[in-house]
């Protein structure tokens, strides 16, 4: 079996047992590995409404068939449930070396259902598969948990932290001390079973279908990953944060809530700026050219990060311009096993509320102000350990803005925070996040690649022609990427034509471009039918009401809105869907499903 393992790992909780199962090998051709071939498994074993905190809801861990083999950046995976924070499907994507370890230790996937009576981790190594007692692990920090189960350089551990534990709705799953999969509370499903870590130790080899031609389109895909002004020059050299300035350059950086788009203090938390004062190295995921991570110290902490998004959510979007204490907030993200993006956004919001006068100041100490440099390393602390009102925003910032009165101060889509970009500024952008199945979300779709950097064309930002065409394309293609176990960086060099051609090399298909973006298509639309059935229809396909109606008060992008009354029929109309949002019969027979 080329690429893939073949096997499934089932882990009982309930029942304390485990079982090896055999992988579907044309199931998992068809959905390709990781987030299609979860997504597929999620919808075919769970009910699309079930409580996600609840013992009948399940969790996987998936990998791709790229995992752990040569190609550029094989090493990520995939954690697919159904999420607390949205009621959507979740696959959240991490990178490391940790997906690339389960590939190692023999297994395409691990399937967790039930719940434990007490904590407990799962110890696998290779056909040893243990469930073991982690009443001394509950309560510890990511790196702790971390330390005390690495037991050798084949080994890899995945957990949760405090935040999982407490079931915060926007906590992370994370792996390799600093790496997260980050969104939509999947850290939560796994404290929900009592489950704090997963340790792999293996050391098995990927079998290739022509090793020969894998090295090929190896060497001259990293070539083209060299090449790339991106992911050669930009990312390597500042990290995701290269885009700080960038951003902020076009005024569509979201400032104080995303009240603006211009962010007076982008230069001081820059990229650069971070790579003058606080950068001690670039790391690396496994087999990754790009290099884009970065390891930062202060005087009072240092690990790995902080990333473009984390940089946005703290600093821009609290209007904090003190890059030292984004850092601590961070870092005690990784520590507590929390999504940055969520809690920035969470935090921002609660300083908007306070702003109006619509929250009782909670602590004198730390005020939730707007420019509150302390606050957002404390109330990061608070909502990691479900302390005071960091109970209320531990719920995330849609249902803490609806308890006060205002979700429209929520800037999120489907109750998910969205990420560092205004869609006033980049149109089609913005229908990614109206339209993503996960909610908002910058990473279903980077339409900033061709508005903005000009990937693979130059896209005018503030048009809407042949948008709703391209927004599908791009979700189509990274729902492909996503499944395969490669990073989603890797698609500003790469084309539907070199991912086909890997997956041939390894796998012993015969795609081509047309049968990578099909598959694509097919994992997009069970996603949808998934939300459906959960009673999420395309009355949530929306974006905040400020973005649809304020316009954008300043700098490059002044006076528009998002326009996404405009955009939206035709999108559904591309998709060959119906006028309500629904995949046709036709379509869905089409994907064969």
């Amino acid at each position: 079996m080329f690429g893939y393992m073949g096997k499934l790992l089932r882990v009982n909780l309930t029942e304390g047992k485990t079982n090896v199962e055999n992988l579907d090998l044309e199931t998992a051709k068809k959905y390709v590995g990781g987030r299609g071939l979860g997504t597929k498994l999620l919808y075919d074993e769970i009910d699309p409404k079930v409580d996600p905190l609840s013992p009948d809801n399940k969790i996987i861990f998936v990998n791709g068939p790229m995992s752990g083999t040569p190609s550029p950046t094989g090493g990520r995976y995939m954690v697919v449930t159904k999420s607390p924070l949205t009621g959507t499907i979740a696959s959240s994507n991490s990178g490391g070396t940790w997906g690339a370890r389960l590939k190692y230790a023999g297994y395409d996937a691990i399937i967790v259902e039930g719940k434990s009576e007490k904590p407990v981790y799962l110890a696998i190594d290779e056909d040893k598969v243990e469930i073991k007692d982690a009443s001394d692990l509950w309560g510890e920090y990511v790196g702790e948990t971390t330390k005390r189960l690495t037991t050798d350089k084949h080994t890899n551990v995945l957990s949760i932290g405090p935040a999982g534990e407490k079931l915060v709705k926007i906590a992370s799953v994370m792996n390799d001390g600093d790496r997260a999969a980050g969104r939509s509370g999947v850290g939560a499903v796994m404290g929900s079973k009592n489950l704090k870590a997963i340790q792999v130790r293996g050391k098995h080899k990927v079998d290739l279908f022509d090793e020969e031609k894998v090295k090929e389109k190896n060497k001259s895909a990293t070539q083209k990953l060299k090449d790339n002004p991106v992911t050669g020059e930009g990312l390597p050299t500042y990290g995701t944060a290269v885009l700080v300035n960038v951003i902020n350059g076009i005024g569509a950086y979201p400032t104080r809530n995303f009240q603006t788009g211009v962010f007076e203090g982008a230069e001081e938390t820059s990229g650069e700026t971070l790579a003058e004062k606080y950068l001690i190295r670039r790391e690396a995921c496994h087999r990754c050219p790009i290099g884009c991570g970065r390891y930062s110290k202060t005087d009072r902490v240092e690990g790995g990060g902080p990333e473009y998004e984390t940089i946005w959510a703290f600093s821009a979007d609290c209007d904090v311009k003190d890059l030292a204490k984004v850092i601590e907030a961070n870092h005690w993200c990784n520590e507590l096993g929390l999504d940055t993006i969520s809690t920035g956004a969470t935090i921002a919001a609660a300083m908007e509320l306070q702003e109006k006068g619509l929250l009782d100041k909670e602590d004198p100490d730390h005020e939730l102000t707007f420019g509150n440099a302390d606050a957002i390393v404390h109330w990061t602390k608070k909502i990691g350990h479900r302390e005071g009102f960091g109970d209320v925003m531990a719920e995330g910032s849609y249902r803490m803005c609806e308890k006060y009165g205002h979700p429209e101060l929520s800037m999120s889509v489907k109750k998910l925070e969205l990420p560092a970009y205004d869609p006033r500024g980049v149109q089609g952008h913005g229908l990614t996040y109206a339209t993503s199945n996960r909610g908002g979300c910058h990473v279903r779709g980077y339409m900033i690649s061709p508005e903005v950097l000009g990937l693979p064309e130059k896209l005018e930002r503030l048009e809407l022609r042949d948008k709703p065409f391209w927004v599908k394309t791009f979700q189509d293609l990274t729902a492909f990427i996503d499944s395969t176990g490669l990073c989603l960086f890797t698609s500003f060099a790469l084309n539907a034509n070199d991912y086909a051609e890997i997956y041939n090399n390894i796998v012993g298909t015969d795609w081509k471009a047309e049968d990578a973006l099909a598959a694509g298509e097919r994992i997009y639309n069970l996603e949808r039918q998934f939300n459906l059935e959960a009673g999420i229809g395309a009355e949530t396909d929306t974006l905040p009401k400020r973005l649809l109606e304020e316009e954008m008060p300043e700098g490059p992008t002044k006076g528009h809105v998002h326009r996404l009354s405009e955009l939206l029929p035709e999108y559904y109309e591309v998709r060959g869907w119906d006028e309500k949002g629904m995949p046709t019969k036709e379509k869905l027979a089409s994907l064969g499903l």
